[in-house]
């Protein structure tokens, strides 16, 4: 129990001690509350004073810090001024071009009008500047002198200019436009420039072009003048599809170097690009054809050469010159309806032409093909007419089916015929046609040549003049070796050995049908009469027989056909020598004469061998 109290009273005195603890804190800590009440009442004004100077000093700090940077900028504006107004050097586009895309960046981050303003002036003027050095390069791709050979050689843009250039476009291509930078203040301006830029290309290089052509088109020409027909109209053929090069070479160049390569602007600058080149065309058709109606007769197959040759480009003319550059006037296709309408008059007229020379002045005509005679003329054109012919009968044939079968032979009173079958309705083949126009241009010189012969007023010779130029004209037709009797039918050939065979009965009836008349008796029997007839006969025959002899010599009888000669030889001897051979064995046994042979001045083989002499 004592143990216990003692604890106890421990215990309250351990108490009574914390107790005194606790207060003593309590007292220590409300003095030191008091004491920070008062220290916070004595800093809080130097804290606020504080905040003040801390704001004040950042404010100046960013002032500052903007000064410096305004600053900067305005010093790399006029650095990037003086490059933009200096002008792009070639090996330092690059760096232009940076300067350029700086000043079209910081447009978006103006805040001010006025520095937005000056900065697209100098877009503005950089990219003049650099319109200025594409028109510069392509100038330099565009002169010199072209090749002056007879053959045209297609000159490309110089490589390294277009490696050069290249970029240069991409980056005109990149510049702002109303229709990609809308709010852009120089996009107008630079559309303009472009635009006059492109232009200035489409000049350059068309009258570039138009000066590599003119050269080989002013010899086209001339030429034309002077070289056959044909070939001349397919050196035309030929210029033209060189022209046709040129301009789709110009058209791709276009696409690669055009600074606007819209394609409604494409179209348009390629119409002004192609503006030289159409001239070239048309002055250089204009001369041909003023050449070809000077001389219709001459340079008949020089327009239907032309026509055939420039049919087969209307194709590539309609795309590479009228839809590319999305024209509506189509020249080619003028010129050709002109030279069509000249071609459709040629017909008719060759065959006037032909009916005409046989009412040629009159007197002695040659009778060989030597001669320079309207027959001969005649033969030599007709011939070199249809083997013309036969090199452009594709032409020839397309064109008379637009004239219309027999309409050639107008001024003949005839009917105007169609091209359709009365009976069938059809469209005749364009092979036909050809065919009756050569039928008829046979069938017109052959009569045209018996017209002639028979205005000679020794018909002797008329009948050689005859037999030769058949003769000739139906060799040169009819020859297996040549290509001419293609496109002669059947039917013109039977005519043609027709009139050979009448023209060769008509050179024995007016040469030795004398001989024959000589000597046959009043009766018409060979060998009949009596002496002084029989000699009158034999002196009648070798007269005549002189006559002939003095008639060959003078008038060589197919001397260009030896085959033909030959077997004109061995039928005249067949012809001859019998019956003079029959009627000299029956008067030498009647003793007509004591002196035969003074009537009979030649044998019967020496009579054969002056006939084959004449040929």
């Amino acid at each position: 129990m004592d143990d216990e109290t003692a604890e106890i009273e421990l215990l309250e005195q351990n108490l009574n001690k914390t107790r005194q603890i606790s207060q003593r804190m309590t007292s220590i800590l409300t003095s030191f509350d008091g004491r920070l009440v008062k220290l916070e009442k004595s800093i809080l004004p130097l804290y606020n004073s504080t905040q003040v100077l801390t704001k004040r000093g950042n404010n100046i700090e960013s002032a500052l810090q903007k000064i410096y940077e305004v600053a900067s900028n305005q010093e790399g504006i006029a650095a990037e001024e003086a490059l933009i107004l200096r002008g792009p050097q070639p090996d330092l586009l690059t760096v232009y071009q940076d300067a350029l895309e700086r000043l079209n960046a910081s447009i978006a981050f103006k805040s001010s009008d006025r520095d937005s303003r000056e900065t697209a002036r100098l877009v503005d003027t950089g990219a003049k500047k650099l319109a200025q050095l594409f028109t510069k390069f392509v100038a330099e791709g565009s002169s010199g002198s072209p090749p002056a050979g007879s053959d045209f050689e297609l000159i490309p843009f110089p490589s390294d200019l277009l490696a050069t250039l290249q970029p240069l476009v991409a980056f005109l291509r990149s510049l702002p436009l109303p229709s990609t930078h809308p709010s852009h203040p120089a996009a107008s301006a630079i559309l303009s420039t472009l635009k006059e830029a492109q232009r200035g290309y489409a000049d350059m290089r068309g009258n570039w072009a138009k000066k590599c052509l003119e050269v080989h088109g002013r010899r086209v020409v001339e030429r034309a003048e002077t070289v056959e027909g044909v070939e001349a109209g397919r050196e035309l053929g030929k210029w033209v599809q060189n022209m046709l090069k040129v301009a789709e070479e110009e058209y791709t160049l276009l696409v690669e170097l055009a600074p606007l390569p819209g394609q409604s602007l494409l179209s348009t600058t390629y119409a002004t690009l192609l503006t030289p080149i159409v001239n070239l065309f048309n002055t250089t058709l204009s001369s041909l054809s003023t050449l070809i109606k000077r001389s219709l007769h001459k340079y008949t197959f020089l327009a239907l050469s032309a026509y055939s040759s420039l049919s087969t480009q209307q194709s590539q003319w309609d795309d590479i010159i009228m839809r590319r550059a999305e024209r509506k006037e189509n020249e080619l296709k003028e010129s050709l309806h002109s030279l069509r309408g000249v071609c459709l008059r040629s017909f008719p007229e060759f065959l006037a032409d032909l009916k005409v020379a046989a009412l040629g002045k009159g007197g002695e005509l040659g009778t060989g093909l030597a001669d320079f005679t309207v027959s001969y003329v005649m033969c030599y054109q007709t011939i070199r007419y249809l083997e013309q012919i036969l090199a452009v009968q594709d032409a020839v044939a397309s064109a008379l089916v637009t004239l219309g079968d027999g309409n050639w032979k107008m001024g003949d009173g005839m009917r105007l015929a169609t091209n359709k079958n009365p009976k069938s309705n059809e469209v005749i083949n364009e092979r036909i046609l050809l065919e009756h126009y050569i039928h008829d241009v046979v069938a017109t010189i052959i009569n045209s040549l018996i017209t002639l012969s028979r205005t000679q007023k020794r018909p002797a010779f008329g009948s050689v003049f005859l037999l030769n130029n058949v003769s000739y004209f139906r060799s040169q037709i009819l020859d297996p070796r040549k290509q001419l009797r293609i496109i002669v039918p059947r039917p013109t050939q039977e005519v043609i050995n027709s009139n050979f065979r009448t023209a060769k009965a008509g050179y024995f009836d007016s040469n030795f049908s004398p001989l024959m008349q000589a000597l046959a008796d009043e009766g018409g029997k060979v060998g009949g009469g009596s002496k002084a007839a029989t000699k009158e006969k034999f002196t009648r025959f070798f007269d005549l027989f002189e006559e002939v002899k003095e008639r060959h010599r003078m008038a060589k009888v197919l001397e260009d056909d030896e085959d033909d000669r030959g077997m004109l030889a061995d039928e005249v001897v067949k012809l001859v020598v019998p019956s003079l051979q029959k009627f000299t064995q029956k008067h030498r046994e009647k003793e007509f004469s004591k002196n035969p042979s003074k009537y009979i001045k030649m044998s019967p083989e020496e009579v054969e061998a002056q006939i084959r002499s004449f040929y």
